[in-house]
């Protein structure tokens, strides 16, 4: 039997509070939320992938050390804008200490930024009992303690590509059984998981079916409004909000092989409707100094919200 998500904040809730995922909280449907939607405008550390010291573990040589950026600053960007923050786990060191991440956390709440959560990239369709498929699930795990420690409420994942050999089929197995493992971790910490339409995932079908199959109302949807690759990403979008539990803009959108600039209204008329509260994090990927594109984005999303 199906219960829903508005029954689990009652009936499930003393089980989350045990560190364990109720079966009888375990649902597929919608997450049902109150009618009043409140959104929350973000930033990922993404945004400014060029200006970071460290980029996934390597010193950043596209910038001089003293102009490098690290994630503090970052949060006091965020501070000036008055928007909240996602902490891209890429931009911090590969063997950061949990002290600087308390100290991001810190920061964060002096200077009145909310943390919107972080992001790893992971690949979940590998063989979760192989080597590298144990290795990605304790990478997961890392960043799930990790943002525990900042204060980070959600996780972004990926399903990650298909293996050279491996079949679709296999692969979206695979991914659905180690988010199922990782989304029971998370559940433990609370802290949420939102796998994004990525790589092997390019439509809501394939996205809502993978969500729904794993069953834990701390798993949900990141949903990335430019990652679709369908004829009608807006549709896409609109039908996978329901499920979300983060949502990234881009400044364009891809509609069959071009690309468009992101019709932000648009985007937003689906938010409302879909019932979605939580944050609006822009990720900016264009070309361009971030420094003059990200604050008029940023404004965009403000205006709409």
């Amino acid at each position: 039997m199906n219960v829903n998500r508005r029954k689990f904040l009652g009936a499930g809730f003393a089980g989350m509070i045990a560190g364990q995922v109720n079966p009888a909280a375990a649902v597929s449907n919608p997450y049902q939320r109150h009618k009043t939607t409140t959104l929350i405008p973000s930033l990922a550390a993404y945004s400014f992938r060029d200006y970071f010291a460290t980029v996934k573990g390597k010193v950043n040589e596209k910038i001089k050390a003293e102009d490098a950026m690290d994630m503090k600053a970052f949060i006091q960007y965020c501070a000036q804008q008055q928007v909240a923050a996602e902490l891209t786990s890429y931009f911090f060191d590969s063997d950061v200490e949990n002290a600087y991440l308390t100290e991001c956390r810190r920061e964060a709440h002096l200077n009145g930024v909310a943390i919107a959560g972080t992001a790893v990239g992971n690949q979940f369709t590998l063989d979760p009992a192989s080597e590298n498929g144990k290795e990605q699930m304790q990478y997961v795990k890392t960043w799930i303690d990790r943002a525990v420690l900042m204060g980070a409420p959600h996780v972004r994942v990926f399903a990650g590509r298909i293996p050279k050999g491996m079949s679709e089929s296999e692969a979206e197995k695979n991914a659905t059984v180690a988010l199922r493992t990782a989304g029971e971790y998370a559940a433990e910490k609370g802290v949420f998981l939102g796998i994004e339409n990525h790589d092997s995932i390019g439509s809501a079908e394939k996205l809502i079916n993978i969500v729904t199959s794993v069953e834990n109302p701390w798993v949900g949807v990141n949903l990335d409004s430019g990652n679709f690759r369908t004829e009608d990403p807006y549709a896409d979008f609109a039908e996978c909000v329901p499920y979300a539990v983060n949502i990234q803009i881009k400044e364009e959108i891809k509609i069959g092989d071009e690309k468009h600039e992101t019709d932000f209204p648009k985007l937003f008329d689906s938010i409302k409707a879909g019932g979605y509260s939580g944050h609006v994090v822009l990720e900016f990927e264009g070309k361009g100094d971030p420094n003059e594109k990200v604050p008029p984005l940023l404004d965009e999303i403000k205006r709409n919200i």
